[in-house]
């Protein structure tokens, strides 16, 4: 048995049964011993970018890692931007480097380069090199329980070609997988106490505090005390529709990000950072939390606690009734007419199956996505949380493999989607059931805003062309269609509405290209 066969075999034993790949020279060991481990599922990508976003999406869904097959230093960097927005997200992916052969690399070929340096970068806290082939086995099981933590991170295993083809593989032992440490009783006291003292107060949720268990118990504690539920601008996961506490979003623009906290005298961060702005403005404070407000820690992301069992131990410190389903509101009537962002939100709404999975990268166009969403039918919604574009479309790819019985729907921006574009031929490739919207205003429509916001000066023709995505014109219906994926192209409501049901009622993926206007 050479190396690949062991680390393949070694990943399967850890549970690590799927690989978004992009592979080349160097892994094709890797390649090959795919058919000697029936059992692991290789997921071809078109770009690397696609592959790692996908691991990202496939972990949000699963709670445990995918591996994630890149060529050399290069192919890592072209998967860094999803990485980042997976080691954001906080969740485990096993990334899997292939390098050249350890003699190899004195000679300093062209495709040879400091991979360490570039995997820190999304990979922190465990990046190592695996140097001979008897070791490569235990070096696989290592990856897989750094990725599980808690916390969960990314953690990259750079592979030699030769560590790989040489015989002599041993397969590795896997360790029992770390518990969640509890959250000290003390803490959630204090923080009981500042509950009932009644205050104006807000927990804070991130993380697997926005699960369906989280949600609940923090719902009970709201009940309980008056505090407010406020969410992470873009969540990892949130389990959220008909029946299920609704926390509020902090705001994405700064100044209304400061106008949601400003009354509060607490705010409980509960796997959740401290709010700060997501970048720098001329005149403005970077950290959105107001002197007037005081900072409690139920845990912070980093920790690796069990969150969500404090939550529930804080309610019933709290004396907080046991949970139940809120009322259910009334989904949006079926929108007809203009198509807008606001009729966009609508026709999602009124048609969002049971059990749908959202990856929302709709960035200005699914502005009132979330809110007319509340009380649709139970779904899991899946957000930017890195902030690096690109990430909503292999987003989906992920959560469909990950979930094959539930339908996937991506609302995506036109600018963010020629980013990772090619992820609709491995969609189609696998046959996923992913239904794809893409908001076509023929902008970067947040930079237009963003370009007054900074305070830039004198801003002309040259500088909105910069921001413009005409000339010419992007037919996506076209571009998918030769991706192998079945496209429309809808301009009003009642189309979208009715394409919408359309991709839920048929398998395999569906593109509709919206003419949604600009709102900015």
């Amino acid at each position: 048995m050479n190396g690949a066969h062991s680390l393949v075999r070694t990943l399967v034993a850890g549970g690590v049964d799927t690989c978004f790949m992009n592979p080349g020279t160097s892994e094709m060991h890797f390649v090959a011993a795919l058919d000697g481990v029936p059992d692991m599922r290789g997921v071809l990508a078109l770009f690397e970018g696609v592959a790692t976003g996908a691991a990202d999406g496939y972990a949000r869904m699963r709670g445990t890692p995918a591996a994630v097959l890149l060529h050399l230093g290069p192919g890592l960097g072209n998967g860094l931007a999803n990485l980042h927005n997976a080691r954001k997200a906080r969740v485990p992916v096993v990334v899997i480097v292939g390098d050249h052969a350890l003699p190899h690399l004195q000679y300093d070929a062209p495709l040879t380069s400091d991979i360490e340096t570039v995997a820190r970068n999304v990979s922190p806290g465990w990046v190592h090199r695996s140097m001979a082939t008897v070791d490569l086995g235990r070096d696989a099981a290592a990856a897989i329980a750094a990725a599980m933590g808690p916390p969960p991170q990314v953690a990259t295993l750079i592979l030699p070609a030769d560590v790989s083809w040489t015989d002599g593989g041993v397969d590795g032992e896997h360790t029992v997988p770390k518990q969640r440490a509890a959250v000290d009783g003390d803490v959630i006291e204090r923080i009981a106490r500042v509950l009932r003292a009644g205050e104006p107060t807000a927990l804070f949720l991130g993380g697997v505090a926005l699960g369906e268990r989280g949600v609940r118990a923090a719902g009970r504690i709201a009940a309980a005390t008056g505090a407010q539920l406020l969410a992470e601008t873009f969540p990892t996961r949130q389990d959220r529709g008909a029946g299920l506490p609704e926390p509020t979003r902090l705001a994405y623009l700064a100044e209304f990000a400061v106008m949601q906290l400003q009354p509060l005298r607490h705010l409980v961060l509960v796997d959740a950072a401290s709010p700060v702005s997501f970048f720098a403005y001329p005149g403005k404070e970077s950290d959105l939390v107001p002197a007037t407000c005081e900072v409690h820690e139920l845990g912070l992301p980093a920790q690796g606690l069990d969150i969500v069992g404090a939550l529930e131990q804080l309610a019933d410190a709290l004396g907080a009734p046991p949970a139940e389903d809120a009322p259910a509101g009334a989904r949006p009537e079926r929108p007809t007419g203009a198509l807008t962002a606001q009729t966009l939100a609508a026709a999602v709404a009124a048609t969002l199956p049971e059990g749908a999975i959202v990856s929302d990268e709709a960035a200005t166009s699914g502005l009132f996505l979330a809110g007319a969403t509340a009380d649709a039918p139970r779904h899991s919604w899946l957000c930017l949380t890195g902030g690096s574009i690109g990430q909503g479309m292999p987003l989906a790819i992920g959560a469909a493999v990950a979930c094959p019985d539930r339908r996937v729907l991506n609302v995506e921006a036109d600018g963010s989607s020629l980013y990772t574009l090619q992820s609709l031929w491995t969609q189609s490739r696998e046959g996923l059931d992913v239904t794809t919207v893409i908001c076509n205003n023929r902008s970067y429509s947040v930079l237009n805003m963003e370009l007054q916001r900074v305070g830039a000066d004198a801003v002309g023709p040259k500088a909105l062309d910069m921001l413009d995505l005409q000339r010419p014109d992007i037919d996506f219906v076209s571009l998918a269609k030769g991706l192998g994926v079945p496209a429309v192209r809808v301009d009003t409501a009642d189309d979208l509405t009715r394409e919408l049901e359309r991709s839920y009622s048929e398998s395999g993926p569906r593109l509709i290209e919206a003419m949604v206007p600009p709102i900015i």
